[in-house]
């Protein structure tokens, strides 16, 4: 009797194995787990960025504008956060993405203004928030760029057979959302001096 339940296990496992089911949960927690270090390094940003602009603004007086605007975006992106569960939602993931752009957009306003005013620039406090802005935007790209791939496993997963089967009579899960870039982004930007 021993010897037929375990045999009944041991079958179960392999099957289930055989299927996709565990590779499928594996691939959704690979998603959530690339998801949570996109939401690190931005976090790592909003975190950084105050303290730095603080610095800069006690020297750079002549811009409070800029620095006002990057810490109000700063501020709205804390307001606006996107669970793992929302990462099939498209509008929330888009929310999501525009907070994080708006900020993007009031550093680079930032760089610029680091452009029209020598003082600035050559003040060491202004290129270590450079040197930190530029370091910490390669991060999220390089956790964007793993959510994506992470996301794009996971989508594989439960689209191929045998594992589509076991998706749509088991798991029932959803494509994930990859991470897209905002609306214009692929313009590259306008320099001039």
């Amino acid at each position: 009797m021993k010897i037929k339940v375990l045999l009944m296990l041991l079958s179960s496992v392999l099957l289930l194995n055989g299927c996709g089911y565990n590779t499928i949960q594996k691939n959704e927690e690979a998603v959530t787990a690339a998801w949570g270090d996109v939401e690190a390094t931005y976090q790592r940003r909003a975190d950084l960025i105050p303290n730095l602009v603080e610095t800069v603004k006690a020297y750079a007086a002549h811009e409070r504008e800029t620095l006002t605007a990057v810490t109000n975006a700063r501020a709205k992106v804390g307001q606006v956060s996107l669970s793992a569960e929302n990462l099939n939602n498209p509008a929330a993931m888009q929310n999501f993405q525009q907070a994080q752009g708006e900020l993007s957009g009031a550093l680079s306003r930032l760089l610029v203004v680091a452009e029209r005013y020598p003082d600035l620039k050559a003040n060491q406090n202004f290129r270590d928030l450079q040197h930190q802005l530029e370091g910490t935007e390669n991060r999220i790209n390089v956790a964007r760029q793993r959510y994506n791939a992470a996301v794009q496993t996971f989508n594989t997963s439960i689209r191929t057979f045998p594992n589509n089967l076991t998706n749509k009579f088991l798991l029932k899960l959803e494509r994930k959302e990859p991470f897209k870039a905002d609306a214009g982004a692929a313009t590259a930007p306008k320099v001039s001096f």
